[in-house]
């Protein structure tokens, strides 16, 4: 497919994908003038750590937010069905499920009950919002009007909005409606969609690079939450195989586990997520890697933010990962919606109960 047959996308984009991504600035924006709504204990104030409860997209605001901004509060996230030994009554649990009905998070929310934790939950409905109302624990539920593929990664902006929204009210970080609308600003600048031709357009470019290979993100930094985001739009969107690593930790081991079998270099494709925000020791470090890899013939790509600062870079990010996994999904002519494998799977699993 031609990435700039905008019919032809639009056919193949039958649960409006574009869409969502396009709207993920009032998703955003949505979610964090709500949650001022969501009445949350005083005592909440008083916790000594944090917890995310999520699986999939559902936890991917959550590796954002600690990335990018500076938490007051030591922040774990928990991607099974139980949780650390140390959450108690002075921890904030937060239970995070697109749909309500995620059955690790539904198992997590009810150990969380069990050890007393400060719970609070962010969902569309399900389940787990019944279970939070009879509780009478606070929570936020958000609509779907600018998430019209109804994809839990897609709504991203709902998670991030409301996180941010939760910790804010809550004194743990800074961020008002003024760095909202710099966000905001940012993102709407940026020129990704369909009907931008390949040459002027930077997520087709890559997408078109990336034809054939094994995306492989490198990324440091405050942009640690923007390579599982990045992987996971890949995974899911295109039906790729993808995985990330952080700059320096990779090179410690990554660089040796790139030697065999030699069939490596025919697949994979590195891709550098940089920024000139990044440490001066991070700069260096991205320059030799990339030496090293060019001398073992593997071949990679650079996106370089144009984001001024922190904030607007990362959510910039966000956007950008979102389009390049779309248009790989139209290079291989598949629906970027539908997730078969994942469905198929917890229906085989629903079986078994």
């Amino acid at each position: 497919m031609t990435l700039d047959d905008v019919e032809e996308i639009k056919k193949l984009d039958s649960n409006n994908v574009v869409e969502s991504i396009k709207s993920f600035g009032d998703q955003l924006k949505t979610a964090w003038q709500e949650l001022r709504l969501v009445e949350i204990p005083l005592e909440y104030r008083n916790v000594k750590n944090i917890v995310v409860a999520g699986m999939g997209g559902s936890c991917l605001g959550a590796h954002f937010v600690r990335s990018v901004f500076d938490l007051s509060l030591p922040l774990q996230i928990v991607n099974d069905y139980f949780l650390p030994t140390f959450v108690k009554g002075n921890t904030l649990l937060v239970v995070s499920s697109y749909s309500g009905d995620t059955e690790e998070t539904l198992s997590a929310f009810s150990d969380g009950q069990k050890r007393e934790a400060k719970i609070l939950g962010i969902s569309s409905g399900g389940k787990l919002v019944e279970e939070l109302k009879q509780k009478s624990l606070p929570f936020y539920q958000f609509g779907s009007k600018y998430n019209p593929s109804g994809k839990p990664r897609l709504g991203l902006g709902y998670s991030i909005g409301a996180t941010l929204g939760v910790f804010a009210k809550l004194g743990f970080l800074n961020f008002t409606d003024q760095d909202l609308e710099k966000v905001l600003n940012s993102i709407e600048k940026m020129q990704l969609g369909p009907e931008i031709p390949v040459e002027k357009n930077a997520a087709k470019a890559l997408a078109t690079a990336l034809n054939g290979k094994i995306p492989v993100i490198f990324a440091s930094e405050f942009l640690a939450g923007n390579a599982p985001i990045f992987a996971n739009d890949l995974n899911e969107n295109a039906k790729v195989f993808s995985n990330y690593f952080l700059i320096p930790e990779a090179n410690h081991h990554l660089l040796e586990g790139i030697s065999f079998p030699d069939s490596l270099k025919e697949v994979i494709k590195f891709v550098f997520l940089e920024t000139d925000n990044y440490d001066q020791k991070i700069h260096k470090r991205y320059a030799v890697t990339k030496d090293l890899l060019t001398n073992k013939g593997f071949e990679y790509v650079t996106y370089k933010l144009s984001g001024k600062d922190r904030q607007t870079g990362a959510f910039e990010a966000i956007i950008f990962s979102s389009w390049v996994s779309f248009y790989l999904a139209a290079i291989y002519d598949t629906n970027p919606g539908p997730i078969p494998n994942v469905d198929f799977f917890k229906e085989q699993l629903s079986r078994l109960a």
